[in-house]
């Protein structure tokens, strides 16, 4: 990799930060996710290995093209992964090496499939959730029944779960929107149970010396004691500790998104689904369901996030009940 190279020495104690560390700065400067921040590298790693451990400076649009290229005939990527890497050398040339060059704009994007999203039906659904159990069967049914992301539950926090007014509350959604959705009456009772248990998890790290939680931007620094305090743990946080690779600090996080995704498609093979299943499918189904129940698109479209309707609209191909409603030819009466 380019950052293991050869390193600059200059007067006295500094030196010049290498790439991947300015990168880094670049994204937490403008509060990216992490998981950007890992997407962003990971390509910027690749492609400075596929020109041969050059410099981007001294590559340009032959080089950038002849990667995009690579990617789509070797690699076999779906054009949504081709758009991925470009918008990571983007931001690299752009926001990090501070050289808007005219020709990136010129860079042929990749035209993205267009798929209509895989729905179970409300049987399949409940049959998916009757092999769970536990944490997993807690997770999965806010995804169905709340229509949250992976992520979004992943990263719910104990103080925006309302019990009286049955909502909850997601910060810093996809495109760093808050929302508001509902909490399922039949998961009242199980998470409150299960947050007894996560409260006793955070009582047992601080009796330990431990028991500090992540905090959002600059937070921590504006309220220091709030990383011990009870409303801000993760609902579902890991079973372990681990050090945060951004601070070193040792502390607990929520769980690995693998717990949940493993789970997902290992009951949807014991329910013999023969389809493809993952976390998303969950969201897919709530918010087609709720469109089949007569709910208006519009609370469907707050209730998911979306800032436009016409991406809620997608959801209505499963309501259209085939060729738009049209019966087939065969279906004529004798």
């Amino acid at each position: 990799m380019y950052d293991k190279g050869k390193r600059e020495d200059f007067e006295g104690s500094t030196r010049r930060p290498k790439l991947l560390e300015s990168v880094r700065a670049a994204i937490e400067t403008r509060h990216y996710s992490r998981r950007t921040e890992e997407t962003y590298i990971q390509w910027i790693k690749r492609f400075i290995i596929f020109s041969g451990k050059r410099h981007p400076r001294e590559l340009g649009a032959q080089e950038v093209t002849a990667f995009l290229s690579h990617l789509a005939v070797a690699g076999h990527v779906a054009a949504s992964t081709q758009n991925q890497a470009l918008a990571a050398l983007l931001f690299l040339y752009r926001e990090v090496i501070n050289e808007p060059l005219p020709w990136l704009d010129n860079v042929i994007r990749a035209k993205p499939s267009v798929r209509k999203p895989s729905v179970l039906t409300a049987d399949e659904a409940r049959t998916l959730l009757s092999q769970m159990r536990g944490t997993k069967l807690l997770m999965a049914s806010l995804l169905y029944g709340a229509g949250l992301r992976l992520r979004e539950c992943l990263g719910l926090r104990v103080k925006n779960v309302d019990f009286g007014y049955r909502q909850i509350l997601v910060r810093d959604g996809k495109g760093g929107k808050d929302r508001i959705t509902m909490l399922p009456a039949p998961l009242i009772e199980p998470l409150q149970a299960h947050l007894v248990r996560v409260k006793s998890l955070h009582e047992r790290d601080l009796a330990q010396g431990y028991g500090d939680v992540e905090l959002p931007d600059a937070l921590m620094r504006k309220y220091p004691k709030a990383q011990y305090e009870w409303a801000w743990k993760f609902v579902f946080p890991s079973y372990k500790r681990s050090v945060d690779p951004r601070t070193g600090v040792i502390r607990r996080h929520h769980v690995y998104e693998n717990y949940l995704i493993r789970g997902v498609k290992q009951a949807a093979r014991d329910a013999g689904l023969a389809r493809h299943v993952s976390c998303h499918t969950l969201r897919h189904s709530f918010a087609t369901h709720l469109l089949e129940n007569g709910y208006d698109i519009r609370t469907v479209q707050e209730l998911l996030g979306h800032k436009e309707v016409s991406t809620t609209m997608i959801y209505t191909h499963v309501l259209n009940k085939g060729g738009r409603g049209v019966k087939s030819p065969l279906e004529r009466a004798p």
